[in-house]
């Protein structure tokens, strides 16, 4: 069982930053560009505060641990509940997934036109899953790239292991015993995938 939040991140940040420790604000300030430093702040004190109500704490007080390929997770209390989480965001708009006790993993991507979209497949899908994507009608392909990309993205963001993974390795066209995989469309020209393990 999960929970998913989707979030605006087109919205003032400017009170948001005081939700954010000094090494948050510290990263927003390497943004190059405005609307990234926006965004990302948007999106880290939305994940505080969403965090901060399922726990019953203050969103400043919160602290994150990384795990060694770079996924966060709250930095536990005793008593506190095992709260786990994961975001993802494209352009103005930020996903969280919630689960207690299982790692769960959320990706969003825009449905756009990618030129070497067969090639990627051949490459990083596992054989049913090529075999899958190479019947689909043109006109159907580019929807089921991004469909299975996100659901390969959201796996491995769950297993917290990265890019470490050879993505071929893992057939996410169904989800064996043990875990959920689902997708989503967050908003128009937008698809997700939520996987929790």
């Amino acid at each position: 069982m999960h929970e998913l939040v989707l979030q605006a991140l087109d919205v003032d940040a400017g009170l948001l930053a005081g939700l954010l420790s000094a090494d948050e604000r510290e990263r927003a300030g390497r943004f190059a560009f405005e609307r990234d430093r926006r965004r990302y702040i948007v999106a880290r004190a939305r994940l505080r505060q969403l965090l901060g109500e399922r726990l019953g704490a203050a969103p400043e007080s919160l602290r994150f641990v990384y795990q060694a390929h770079g996924k966060p997770a709250l930095a536990r209390c005793l008593g506190q509940r095992d709260l786990r989480f994961n975001v993802s965001h494209c352009g103005e708009v930020a996903a969280y997934a919630f689960t207690e006790g299982r790692e769960v993993g959320v990706d969003i991507e825009e449905v756009r036109e990618l030129p070497d979209a067969d090639e990627l497949a051949l490459r990083f899908f596992a054989p049913d899953e090529r075999a899958a994507y190479l019947c689909l009608p043109l006109r159907e392909r580019l929807r089921g790239f991004f469909n299975c990309w996100t659901r390969k993205e959201a796996f491995v963001k769950a297993l917290g292991a990265g890019l470490s993974q050879p993505l071929d390795a893992y057939d996410v066209s169904r989800a064996p015993g043990g875990y959920s995989l689902s997708s989503f469309e967050p908003a128009p020209g937008l698809i997700g995938a939520v996987a929790v393990l």
